[in-house]
């Protein structure tokens, strides 16, 4: 409430800026107006610029006073200090116009930034406030802040999902573009046993839902498993809030200049003000040059150069699904030209799956499968699963539980009895020692897999060698064209660092387009691999899951997360944080962050190159400030007009 209420504030103020601006301009207008057209008094026209003084320069004096409290003088405390020179020297006029110009510029600067904020706080509106509660047969209404660990929660048809959890009834689509930016719906069912759940991060994501997400046509039951405070979306809003106090080391760079360009500039025209004792000229003439220069010299528009860049590339990242988590990691991935990628999860599916089925010495394929699916369907080792789930999948058929007497065999496979008969499927040690024979032909397709990237298991009935079988996890269906083009926005080196056997690596670098692949690595030897590249390369991103490469990736000069939206580790340690686990968001976050680099750089030059035409003329008498003052703020709108193309970058 108190952050709700804040920005409200914040609204306010700007509006009631903008007001006072316009106010400042039409007593300025009026004024001079009444001086040159009008045979009224001195006084009349006086005190409507005094007006329009009062009204444009309430804010900016407000924020020098406070900034001068704590030792801070700048480009506000440089503008008050003009207009009050071109008062004293009675140009009021133009010190009129100076506030016009200045508080104009000032109250649309900070309503294109409140744009880029708006943008990003877009996230406060997604979180319900409310969420339905059912208790047995009853179902009530309540505050989401009331909502506890295990609680059931209805969800209505296209309503908004109220708490992170697990889906226990119903089945359907999913809008979750509001997390992910994914613009197509993801199907959800209900998780069969919800009685013995594992973490969070490790349920099925078909199971799982966001706080925020938009439910479709049909109405599901959700386990909740987050308190309002620790989901998804209240973090991200925590996070976009801290991002905002992170400087970018351009910033950075810009406000180490003001500290010592401000001073320097007011010595100069302190200076200026004695040039009469120098040249032909009277007190007034050096003291209006002197005023003139104190326009012309400050940076606003240097002030607010990187910080519009970077807010307005935060903010589109942030539509599109990508936490950035401020300025450096913004700029640095700009500069990126190397990038390591973990395997599993990151460029493959994760998972693995069933991609050869290889019967032997005239088997027949169906009753072969059988027996696979038979025996397999007995164990609970991963690649059993994911062998039984792919045949009964792409093969259509079931297993009718005619094996028993399983014996797992660590590091070599499984046996068990069918038809009173034992079947044994591992690896060529396994078969050896049940004293099979093998032949060349086998070994060598065996060899001729393996070298493939796949994992082979060789399947032997009755004493003989029966057939062959093999998964791999696969690519992800996109990751050869992610690859493509990151290759074609400058990214010159992408190595996979994997802990799976070398052969493996291979094989998906041939497939996807990897530059390079280090294989066998543990995820120390990660680390070093990393501190290699460094080296080599000064800058390099990591991408992976935020959790087995946390090592690697907090070494790294920008850590990217893929599918962070379930993952409390990833959110936290990331620099950036891809919500959905798709790795073809990944070059239009980098292209983001090179279109903000350049944009940077464009609005350093603008603002430097006014300020050093602009000097060097108010100095030489070539300038009124009338001209210096609308250059100036001329600068400043331009640079944040340039920033604000960032929130409708699409690709690079």
């Amino acid at each position: 409430m108190k952050n709700k209420s804040l920005r409200s504030q914040d609204h306010s103020s700007n509006k009631t800026e903008l007001i006072f601006a316009i106010l400042c301009g039409i007593f300025l207008l009026t004024g001079f107006l009444v001086q040159k057209l009008a045979q009224f008094p001195n006084w009349i026209y006086l005190t409507i610029y005094i007006a329009s003084c009062v009204f444009g320069s309430y804010f900016i004096i407000i924020e020098a006073f406070k900034k001068a409290l704590k030792g801070i003088f700048d480009i506000d405390f440089l503008m008050i200090a003009a207009a009050i020179g071109a008062i004293y020297i009675n140009r009021w006029a133009e010190g009129a116009l100076l506030l016009f110009l200045f508080s104009l510029g000032h109250a649309l600067e900070h309503y294109a930034m409140n744009k880029a904020k708006k943008s990003i706080e877009a996230l406060h509106k997604l979180s319900p406030k409310t969420a339905l509660l059912k208790t047995g047969n009853k179902i009530e209404e309540i505050p989401i802040a009331n909502l506890r660990i295990k609680d059931i929660i209805v969800v209505k048809p296209n309503t908004k999902i109220s708490a992170d959890g697990v889906v226990i009834r119903g089945s359907g689509s999913i809008n979750e573009a509001p997390i992910t930016g994914e613009s197509i719906p993801v199907d959800k069912i209900a998780l069969e046993n919800s009685n013995d759940l594992p973490n969070f991060k490790d349920i099925d994501k078909k199971h799982v839902v966001y706080t925020g997400t938009i439910n479709g046509d049909s109405s599901l039951e959700v386990l909740v498993l987050k308190l309002s405070k620790d989901s998804t979306v209240s973090r991200l809003i925590k996070m976009v809030s801290e991002i905002e106090t992170q400087k970018s080391p351009t910033q950075r760079l810009t406000k180490k200049f003001e500290k010592w360009y401000v001073p320097i500039v007011i010595l100069v025209v302190v200076l200026l003000c004695f040039a009469h004792l120098l040249i032909d000229e009277d007190f007034s003439q050096s003291l209006y040059r002197a005023i003139t220069v104190l326009v012309a010299a400050s940076p606003c528009a240097l002030a607010i150069s990187t910080p519009s860049a970077v807010l307005s590339g935060i903010a589109r990242a942030a539509q599109k699904g990508v936490l950035i988590k401020g300025g450096k990691a913004l700029e640095d991935l700009g500069e990126i030209t190397t990038i390591a990628f973990d395997k599993t999860g990151t460029l493959t599916e994760g998972k693995p799956k069933l991609t050869n089925v290889i019967p032997l010495n005239s088997f027949d394929k169906k009753a072969f499968l059988e027996i696979v699916l038979e025996v397999e369907s007995l164990s609970s080792h991963p690649l059993a699963k994911a062998i039984a789930n792919d045949i009964k999948t792409d093969y259509k058929i079931e297993n009718k539980n005619r094996a028993s007497n399983i014996n797992a065999i660590h590091g070599k496979g499984i046996s068990a009895s069918f038809n009173n008969e034992t079947v044994f499927i591992g690896n060529l040690e396994m078969i050896k020692e049940a004293g099979i024979s093998i032949d060349n032909l086998i070994t060598s397709k065996l060899e001729s897999l393996s070298k493939e990237g796949h994992t082979v298991m060789i399947v032997a009935f009755k004493k003989e060698i029966i057939g062959l079988i093999s998964v791999m996890d696969l690519p992800r269906k996109t990751s050869a064209s992610t690859l493509k083009r990151l290759k074609a926005i400058g990214i010159k080196q992408m190595i996979m660092l994997t802990g799976d056997h070398q052969n493996v690596g291979n094989a998906i670098a041939k497939q996807i387009g990897l530059t390079g692949v280090k294989g066998n690595l543990l995820p120390e030897d990660k680390v070093s691999e990393i501190k290699k590249l460094i080296k080599l390369n000064n800058k390099i991103a990591m991408v992976g899951d935020g959790v087995n490469d946390a090592p690697a990736m907090a070494i790294s000069t920008v850590s990217i997360a893929m599918g962070a939206a379930g993952s409390d580790v990833a959110l936290e340690t990331a620099d950036v944080a891809l919500m959905s686990d798709k790795i073809e968001n990944l070059p239009f976050v980098i292209g983001l962050s090179r279109a903000s680099k350049r944009i940077i750089k464009q609005n350093i030059f603008i603002s430097m190159g006014v300020v050093c035409i602009l000097v060097p003329a108010t100095i030489l008498d070539l300038t009124n400030i009338g001209l210096a003052v609308i250059f100036h703020e001329g600068s400043t709108l331009v640079v944040v007009l340039n920033a604000l193309r960032l929130l409708r970058f699409r690709k690079e």
